[in-house]
């Protein structure tokens, strides 16, 4: 839980978003949400944290998160290979974040994803969404 504050804490800072319902969460709210987690530790403590659904072939990042002092390590874009390797069977990757976030959406960019809009899921809140789709042999 602290390294997920941690990181939205950064993500608010740099959006201004302050209603980001991860920063309140808790920890058997994380553990019944059905996500799949990928992480990278040292010394055996999480460093980035990667949440994740797949519905059919359809994959749904919920959460990407680096402790801010291993921020432009490559956790992230390693996190995001390591889903797109375990889902090598999915066809489309969706993943959203604060309207603003520069660094997220270059790392998204970066990694294949295309921007596709721009979403206000509550008033005064905006996030932007991204999908990366992935043409599958016989599909």
């Amino acid at each position: 839980m602290a390294l997920q504050r941690a990181a939205y804490a950064v993500e608010t800072a740099r959006t201004g978003i302050t209603a980001i319902p991860q920063l309140t969460e808790t920890a058997a709210r994380l553990a019944g949400s059905g996500l799949t987690v990928l992480a990278h530790l040292e010394g055996g403590e999480p460093v980035s944290m990667l949440g994740y659904t797949r519905a059919g072939a359809v994959v749904d990042t919920d959460r990407l998160v680096v402790r801010p002092d291993r921020f432009r390590r490559g956790l992230g874009r390693s996190l995001l290979a390591a889903l797109h390797a375990a889902e090598s069977d999915a066809a489309r990757f969706d993943v959203a974040t604060g309207a603003g976030n520069a660094p997220a959406a270059a790392l998204y960019a970066a990694c294949g994803y295309r921007r596709t809009g721009l979403v206000e899921v509550r008033p005064g809140v905006q996030v932007e969404t991204f999908v990366r789709r992935v043409e599958l042999p016989g599909r």
